[in-house]
């Protein structure tokens, strides 16, 4: 194996790696919004591109209102006798399951 004769300076191994550096490429300011985002791309923030709508984006406010539908909405339960999944189900669970699906077949309450 070859071995240097002398260590790289400092100002050699620096001018060497000049051209190591990263480069932001392609970024322009969305017409609509004004974000920052690579050309010819959809913008994530309103998705218009090309100043025309692509994906329909929900504002903040619309969100929001959705969130609180949802925390208000009561779950549904069902009535029906479940058994925990680590203990094997009994007669008594078994039938009362039964009794369950044929009360929900019947249209009863």
């Amino acid at each position: 194996m070859a071995v240097p004769f002398r260590r790289t300076g400092k100002t050699k191994k620096r001018m060497r790696r000049t051209h190591f550096k990263l480069e932001v490429t392609g970024l322009v300011t969305c017409p609509h919004c004004g974000a920052m985002i690579r050309s010819h791309t959809v913008c994530p923030e309103c998705g218009y591109y090309d100043g025309k709508p692509v994906i329909i984006k929900e504002t903040k406010k619309e969100e929001a209102a959705k969130a609180e539908a949802k925390k208000s909405k009561p779950k549904k339960t069902k009535d029906v006798a479940v058994a925990p999944k680590d203990v094997k189900p009994t007669k008594a669970t078994k039938e009362k399951s039964k009794l369950a699906i044929e009360k929900g077949k019947t249209g009863e309450k």
